[in-house]
């Protein structure tokens, strides 16, 4: 996909931070649009269905932890990465903002080389058509579509955010193998993002709530791995 072809939406409340970032990312050569709040966040999500959301936390009149649970809910938007930009770096914001289905966390001021390098490395894990059925496979009584980013558990289907999906894909690539904590993060996340040591156990404890607590063993000290 070519960059002019690549949607970004930038929500945030402080104008200055959203030229600074739309200039940049227009620069190159991506289409940049923004809200400067989360209520005009979400409908700009829906009527431009953009390829990447950078929201911030703290907004008036919706903040930006609603407004990712209301665009994860959208069908149009579950291959949408979204990633927050906020000031907040406190654990139990992330943990938030993981929860809500956010892919990514980015803490301001952020300079703007190293945020386009970001934007690149966010833009890597969208999903383009180049996906085949080949990338349906069957764990238990599991169905994991990779093509569509859908499962199927016991007959049910489920939609996860990204990052519950791409982890749960890894963890049935090999059941009753145990994945090293560093191991999942590197397949998961990346080496070029940084996650706080507990955005594992995070989406962990959603997939539980979600596929079942039977099918995660925790190995202490060690990572998880997925038993049938």
């Amino acid at each position: 996909m070519k960059k002019k072809d690549i949607k970004i939406l930038l929500v945030d409340d402080e104008p200055d931070i959203l030229e600074i970032i739309r200039y940049n990312l227009s620069s190159e050569g991506y289409q940049v649009f923004t809200a400067k709040n989360g209520i005009e966040g979400v409908a700009k999500a829906k009527k431009k269905q953009p390829h990447l959301i950078i929201l911030d936390v703290m907004m008036p009149e919706m903040d930006g932890i609603e407004a990712c649970e209301i665009i994860r809910q959208n069908p149009n938007l579950e291959n949408t990465v979204v990633a927050f930009l906020t000031a907040r770096g406190e654990d139990y914001s992330q943990v938030a903002g993981y929860e809500a289905g956010a892919d990514d966390y980015i803490t301001k001021p952020i300079k703007p080389k190293v945020l386009v390098s970001k934007v690149k490395a966010l833009l890597r894990r969208f999903k383009n058509d180049s996906g085949t059925n080949e990338d349906i496979v069957k764990v238990g009584d599991i169905i994991i579509n990779r093509e569509e980013y859908k499962i199927v558990n016991n007959g049910k289907e489920i939609i996860l955010p990204r990052k519950e999906f791409e982890l749960l894909s890894l963890l049935t690539s090999k059941p009753n193998k145990v994945f090293k904590r560093e191991v999942i993060l590197d397949k998961v996340w990346g080496n070029e993002v940084v996650v706080g040591g507990r955005t594992i156990d995070v989406h962990i404890r959603k997939l539980r709530e979600k596929i079942g607590d039977h099918h995660f063993k925790t190995v202490k000290g060690v990572g998880y791995k997925f038993v049938l």
